[in-house]
C-alpha cells in the first residue's frame, strides 16, 4: 500500500528548517558585528610613530592628499577622501585603474598619495605606487599586508590587518574594509585637531542638507 505524504508534517519540517536558518542568520549577523568591532578596536594600539609620521606629513602637505584604490577598497577610499575634504584637508580620489590610463597625471610633486589595498598585492594599486615612487611622490600604504609589495613601495605603511573577515565564509571584504574606513576616520579626526578646524569652517564647506541647516542656525 503506497505511503501518502503527510502534508502537515512536511509543512512543519519546512517551518522548522526556516526557523533554523533564520536563527543561524541572526547569529551570523551578531558574529559579524562583533568581528568588525574587534577589528576596529585593535587599531587603537597601532596609532604609533608611523601614524604620527603620516599625520604630520599630511598636515604639512602643500598639495592634495590623493586617495587611490579599486574594488571595495576603492569605495572606502572615496569615502575617506570625502571625509578629509569636508574637514579641512584638501583631498581627492583617483581610481587606480584610471591612474594607469592617464589620470596619474593629475598627481603633482606637491601631493601625497594614500593607497588602499587589503592584501597589498592589488596589481593596479601596486603599479600606480611604483609610478609614484619613480616620481619621488610620497605614498602612504593602508594595508593588512605589512610585508606586501605595496608596503615595500610605500614611504609609510598604516597597518589595517584583521584576523578574519566578518562573513561566514571569511571571504567577503567586511572587517578589512571597516578597519580601513576607521583608520581613515582616525586620520581625519586627528587632522581636525591639528588644523584647529572649527564649526564655522565646517559650515563653509557644508551649507546644504539638514547638517548645513543646523550649522547655519548655530552660526546665526
Amino acid at each position: 500500500m503506497p505511503v501518502v505524504p503527510n502534508r502537515a508534517s512536511a509543512h512543519r519540517t519546512a517551518d522548522e528548517l526556516s526557523r533554523d536558518l533564520v536563527a543561524r542568520g541572526l547569529q551570523a549577523a551578531r558574529d559579524a558585528i562583533e568581528t568588525e568591532a574587534a577589528a576596529v578596536s585593535a587599531l587603537a594600539d597601532r596609532l604609533d610613530g608611523v601614524f604620527l609620521d603620516v599625520l604630520l606629513a599630511v598636515a604639512q602637505c602643500e598639495g592634495h592628499l590623493v586617495v587611490t584604490g579599486l574594488g571595495k577598497s576603492g569605495l572606502v577610499g572615496r569615502k575617506i577622501a570625502a571625509t578629509l575634504a569636508s574637514t579641512g584637508t584638501p583631498a581627492t580620489f583617483i581610481h587606480s585603474g584610471d591612474a594607469l590610463h592617464g589620470d596619474s597625471g593629475a598627481v603633482t610633486s606637491r601631493d601625497i598619495v594614500l593607497a588602499l589595498s587589503a592584501s597589498g598585492e592589488t596589481a593596479e594599486v601596486c603599479a600606480f605606487a611604483r609610478m609614484l615612487r619613480e616620481r619621488t611622490i610620497p605614498v602612504i600604504a593602508m594595508t593588512g599586508g605589512e610585508e606586501s609589495t605595496l608596503a615595500q613601495l610605500a614611504t609609510y605603511t598604516l597597518d589595517t590587518m584583521v584576523l578574519r573577515e566578518a562573513d561566514p565564509l571569511n571571504l567577503a571584504p567586511t572587517a578589512s574594509t571597516t578597519a580601513s574606513l576607521a583608520m581613515g576616520d582616525a586620520l581625519a579626526c586627528a587632522l581636525v585637531v591639528l588644523r584647529s578646524f572649527s564649526h564655522h569652517d565646517f559650515a563653509q564647506f557644508h551649507p546644504s542638507g539638514a547638517l548645513g541647516k543646523r550649522l547655519a542656525e548655530d552660526q546665526a
